[in-house]
Parts: structure tokens; C-alpha cells; sequence
């Protein structure tokens, strides 16, 4: 089951009310959609959003919501889409969790964790037929350098190259089909000393990075960003908790740039972490990172 990082401070610092509309960009488990839509009551709205029908069609089999809903096939980078054809002007809430959902690592069959051997898709669309392209294509597909550089610019990795080059050597004689084909090629990557010294998995960073590649993840997370906030009502909240330094360092960058243009006042002045009780409870909540910005204008 999934559970909902920071769900108590996320709720408490968007401070909504009865009779509020709010919008949650990553649906996931509905988590955090159940509680706010039991914040906003039956005279409130809530409209959540995911690129997985399978995470809609779930939430919805719940069916005991607590106020008027909505729920989308749709990526948060076009919100203003969704509330226009809602013909919902502003909301007073807005809520980002940018990390993959437990049903995502543990049934999707896509290929997003390195300890289940599944095809080597990592797309968040349901129909990865429809995508524009899959982990499997650019591992089989793009040249080293290009790889290298998403590797380190997306996923950090200080040892981009060295995997870009086994990754490329690898595919001259099999394609890498499967996530313990990836697995075993990042592997050959670094030496034995490194991987046992190593605080995560090694291969983590590299299935990051591609994640992030297939599903345009921070192209995504500007636009939502900055649709989110203007979709906003003044005094409205946005909440985001993001996972990893390069989105965080984007969210922290947007709320600045807002404070200082006198658009919006930043409520967490450094970024809320989850407890040690919470991160014994649920582990993958770790590294997760919550700042709340609100509009003033």
C-alpha cells in the first residue's frame, strides 16, 4: 500500500477550509486526495490528476469521497487544461508529490524498480505503446555521450561515463531488454569496493535518470510549477515534496523567484523532512524534502 509522504505537515501547511477547491498533480494512491477532499467537504471540490489510468481506475473503486471530484488522465504540466475544461478558474490548494508511488514500483510491470526483472519500459503512461519512447530505446538506441550526459545531469552519477561506456559495449552483443539485463551492465560498471561502500543501490541513479528521461520529468515539473501557482486564488498554497537534489533545487529556485518578484511568500524557510519515526515507518520517505510557497497577489 501506498503511503503518503509528510501527510500530516503537507494538509497542515495548506491551510484550506471547508467549501475550498483544491488540485493534487500526482494522484498516486490518493493519499493525500482522500484527506484533502475530507478537508474541503462536501461543498468543497478536489481534482487530482495521473498519467496512470491504472492509479485512477484504483483510487476510484474506493468510491467514499467526502466531496465533489474529480479524477484525470492527465499530466500535471497541463493543469490549466484540466481547470478550464472543469471550468474551475482558481483554486485555493495545489499539491505536487513528485515521487513514484509504491503501486507504481511494486504492479506496474514498467520496469521502475531494479529489484523486480520486468521489460525495460519505465514510462508512466499505462499504454507505453503510446509513449514517444522507452528506457529499452534509449539504452539500445542512443549514442554513449548522450547517455553519459543524462546519466550525470539527471541522475548525478558520478560514474556516467564509465556506465554509458558498458551500457554501449553491452548492446553490441545483446539488446538490454529487461531491467536485470540494465541491472547487470551497471553492475560491470564499478569496482567491488565501490558498490559495497556505497550508501544506495548502485543502480538507483541510473534508473533514475532514465525515469526521468522517458516521462520529461523536468520539463513537466516547470510547467507545473508555474500553471500551479498562477492557478492559485490569493492567499492559496502549493505544496511539493520532491526526492531528489535536481528537483528540489528547481522547486527552491521557483519559490525564490516569486518571493523576490513580491508574487508569493515562501512559508517554509528551509525545507520539512520527514521524522525518524516516520522514516522507520516508511523508508522510501527518507529523502523527501516539503516546501510550501503562498500567493500574495
Amino acid at each position: 500500500m501506498h503511503i503518503p509522504v509528510l501527510l500530516n505537515e503537507v494538509i497542515e501547511g495548506l491551510n484550506l477550509h471547508k467549501g475550498d477547491a483544491v488540485f493534487d498533480g500526482t494522484l498516486g494512491g490518493g493519499g493525500y486526495f482522500e484527506k484533502l477532499c475530507e478537508i474541503v467537504g462536501p461543498e468543497g471540490t478536489a481534482i487530482a490528476v495521473d498519467q496512470d489510468l491504472g492509479a485512477i481506475k484504483r483510487v476510484e473503486e474506493k468510491n467514499d469521497f467526502r466531496c465533489q471530484t474529480h479524477l484525470i488522465n492527465e499530466n500535471f504540466r497541463n493543469l490549466d487544461k484540466v481547470l478550464e475544461s472543469l471550468n474551475q478558474k482558481q483554486v485555493q490548494g495545489v499539491v505536487f508529490d513528485l515521487g513514484l508511488s509504491s503501486d507504481q514500483f511494486e504492479i506496474s510491470g514498467r520496469g521502475f524498480s531494479f529489484k523486480k526483472n520486468e521489460p525495460l519500459l519505465m514510462t508512466f503512461s499505462e499504454k507505453p505503446n503510446e509513449a514517444r519512447f522507452t528506457a529499452k530505446d534509449i539504452v539500445n538506441t542512443w549514442d554513449e555521450e548522450n547517455i553519459a550526459d543524462i546519466l550525470y545531469g539527471y541522475g548525478e552519477e558520478m560514474f556516467s561515463r564509465r556506465v554509458a561506456k558498458k551500457i554501449v559495449e553491452a548492446r553490441e552483443i545483446k539488446p538490454i531488454n529487461t531491467t536485470d539485463d540494465l541491472v547487470s551492465v551497471i553492475e560491470s560498471a564499478f569496482p567491488v569496493w565501490y558498490r559495497k561502500t556505497r550508501k544506495t543501490h548502485f543502480a538507483t541513479k541510473t534508473f533514475q535518470a532514465l525515469r526521468i528521461t522517458v516521462n520529461d520529468e523536468i520539463e513537466s515539473l516547470k510547467d507545473g510549477l508555474q500553471k500551479g501557482f498562477y492557478s492559485l486564488s490569493s492567499g492559496g498554497r502549493m505544496a511539493v515534496i520532491s526526492f531528489h537534489s535536481l528537483e528540489d533545487r528547481i522547486v527552491k529556485n521557483f519559490m525564490k523567484e516569486k518571493q523576490l518578484a513580491g508574487e508569493g511568500e515562501i512559508k517554509t524557510k528551509k525545507p520539512i523532512i520527514p521524522t525518524d519515526e516516520e522514516i522507520k515507518n516508511n523508508p522510501r520517505s527518507r529523502s523527501a524534502k516539503l516546501r510550501i510557497i503562498e500567493k500574495i497577489i
